[in-house]
């Protein structure tokens, strides 16, 4: 059968590479278009200071749990300890090496009685987590052994050391990821316990 030769066919035929042409810029131009999108997101996370994350769980009341202490230790950590008084819970494991580093500054608070401190002990060998606290100091009120790291799970805990201010009633107030530091500890910690304890108001910014 004869092709007919009208204009309305030449013109199909004629825009029928323009489709071609179309879709094969469009296929181009998806996944360089998503790359870019991914270039973006990946940088943004490299310049996020993950200390700053905000917590899903601050005003919240402490997730429900009971642990059996650190081997050694006397004293469990359980969500009815966390009353009553405003503390800090440390996550930590003798195999972390910022732990290490905020050790010395935990034992000094201790030592000054500054604010209770309750260690949560993840994902380390009984024995392991009794050496490290013999040798490097014990700066903790009550402690437990968070074997599995579930706990730390409901916790929301991204990894270790972690930090949490827990008010009166047993609310999340504050979550510090990573290591404290001196300046944290004076400038958003301890401000924050004094505010907590009604002593005085909390600095600007100290209160997330």
């Amino acid at each position: 059968m004869a092709v007919a030769n009208t204009p309305e066919a030449a013109g199909a035929r004629a825009s029928r590479p323009r489709r071609a042409a179309r879709r094969f810029r469009l296929l181009f131009l998806v996944p360089a278009i998503v790359f870019v999108g991914l270039m973006l997101a990946f940088g943004i996370s490299l310049n996020r200071d993950p200390s700053t994350v905000p917590s899903p769980l601050i005003g919240k009341p402490v997730p429900a749990f009971s642990l059996a202490p650190v081997k050694g230790r006397t004293l469990g950590l359980s969500t009815a300890d966390l009353r009553g008084d405003v503390s800090l819970v440390n996550v930590f494991a003798s195999w972390c090496v910022a732990c290490r580093e905020e050790h010395p500054l935990l034992m000094r608070m201790k030592k000054q009685g500054l604010v209770p401190i309750h260690g949560l002990n993840y994902k380390d060998k009984p024995d392991d987590a009794a050496r490290w606290l013999d040798t490097m100091g014990d700066p903790y009120t009550r402690t437990g052994a968070d074997l599995n790291g579930r706990v730390a799970i409901d916790w929301g805990v991204y990894g270790v050391p972690e930090t949490f201010v827990i008010d009166r009633q047993g609310h999340i107030a504050f979550k510090q990821i990573g290591a404290i530091t001196p300046e944290i500890l004076e400038r958003t910690i301890l401000p924050m316990v004094a505010n907590l304890r009604g002593e005085r108001p909390a600095p600007d910014g100290a209160s997330r």
